[in-house]
C-alpha cells in the first residue's frame, strides 16, 4: 500500500501523507495535530477527528456542522482520506457540509427524500476531482468526452497546461488498487496561463477556493450532470497509459451522454 501512495493520483494529499507515520495508520491525536485554524465546519466550528463509535446519534453532516467533530473509524483508509481531504480542501469541505445541512432542512424534512442537491454534494464529496487548465480547448475536449484526442493526441499539452486534483476520498481509496474503469466526477476550471507552473501548495489553495465558490452557488446543485465524468487512469502518468491503444477501450472511455445543448459537465473560470 505504501508504494501505491507514491502515485501522482495522491498529489492533492501528498504533503499530509508525508507527515504521517510511514509504518502504520495514524492515531486520531496525530491526525488532529495537523489540523490548522482554517479547517472549520460549515458553521465555523473548529474541526476535530473523533472516534466514530463515540459520535452522537444525529445525522453525520449535522454532527460536523454543529460540533466540528468528524466521526472517523480507526485504521480505515476511507475515513483517513476523508480526513486528509478536510486538510487539503478546507473551504470546499466546509461549503459541502453547510449545504448538506441546508438541504436536509429544506428538502428532507418536507418530503422525506434526499433530493438532487444532496446527490450532487455526495457524488463530489466521495468521487470528486478538480481539473484546472490554462487552455480552454483542452477542457472542451474533456467536456465532450474526446478522450483519445485529449489524453493521447494532445498529451504534451495536457501535461503542460492541465492539473488534476483528486478531492473525493472514495477515489483516493480506490487509487490504492486502481482499476481501469474508476471514474471520477469532475469540476472543470479555466485558470490563468501561469497556474500550471505555480507551487503545488498554491495550486491546491486556488483549486479549493474555486470549488468552494462553485458549490456556494445555486447552479451547482441543479443536476448531477454538472459534474463531468472522467476516467482517472486516462490522465497521463496516472497509469501505464503510454500506448495509444489504452484509450481504445470503449467500455471505459465512453462517448458519454449529450444534453439538449450538447454539453456535459461545466467549465468555470478563475477571476
Amino acid at each position: 500500500m505504501r508504494a501505491a501512495l507514491r502515485s501522482p493520483m495522491f498529489c492533492s494529499v501528498e504533503s499530509w501523507l508525508e507527515r504521517l507515520p510511514q509504518d502504520r495508520f495514524p492515531s486520531l491525536e496525530e491526525l488532529n495535530e495537523l489540523v490548522g485554524p482554517q479547517v472549520k465546519s460549515g458553521a465555523g466550528m473548529p474541526v476535530a477527528f473523533v472516534d466514530a463509535a463515540s459520535a452522537p446519534g444525529e445525522a453525520y453532516e449535522s454532527t460536523i456542522l454543529r460540533t466540528g467533530r468528524v466521526p472517523t473509524r480507526a485504521e480505515n483508509w476511507h475515513d483517513l482520506f476523508n480526513a486528509l481531504a478536510w486538510l487539503s480542501f478546507p473551504q470546499t469541505k466546509a461549503v459541502l457540509n453547510r449545504r448538506h445541512c441546508e438541504e436536509m432542512i429544506r428538502v428532507d424534512a418536507r418530503s422525506g427524500c434526499r433530493g438532487t442537491a444532496r446527490d450532487v454534494l455526495t457524488l463530489f464529496d466521495e468521487g470528486g476531482l478538480i481539473v484546472a487548465s490554462s487552455d480552454r480547448r483542452l477542457l472542451e475536449m474533456l467536456r465532450r468526452f474526446q478522450w483519445k484526442s485529449l489524453f493521447w493526441e494532445h498529451r504534451s499539452q495536457v501535461r503542460q497546461r492541465m492539473r488534476f486534483f483528486v478531492f473525493g476520498h472514495a477515489i483516493l481509496e480506490k487509487a490504492l488498487q486502481p482499476h481501469k474503469a474508476v471514474t471520477a466526477k469532475a469540476l472543470l476550471f479555466e485558470v490563468p496561463e501561469g497556474f500550471p507552473g505555480e507551487p503545488l501548495v498554491e495550486q491546491l489553495a486556488e483549486a479549493d477556493r474555486l470549488a468552494a465558490q462553485w458549490f456556494s452557488g445555486s447552479e451547482a446543485l441543479s443536476s448531477t450532470r454538472a459534474l463531468a465524468p472522467l476516467p482517472v487512469l486516462g490522465v497521463p502518468g496516472w497509469a501505464d497509459n503510454s500506448a495509444s491503444g489504452f484509450y481504445d477501450d470503449a467500455e471505459v472511455f465512453r462517448p458519454g451522454y449529450r444534453d439538449d445543448q450538447g454539453k456535459a459537465g461545466t467549465v468555470g473560470s478563475s477571476p
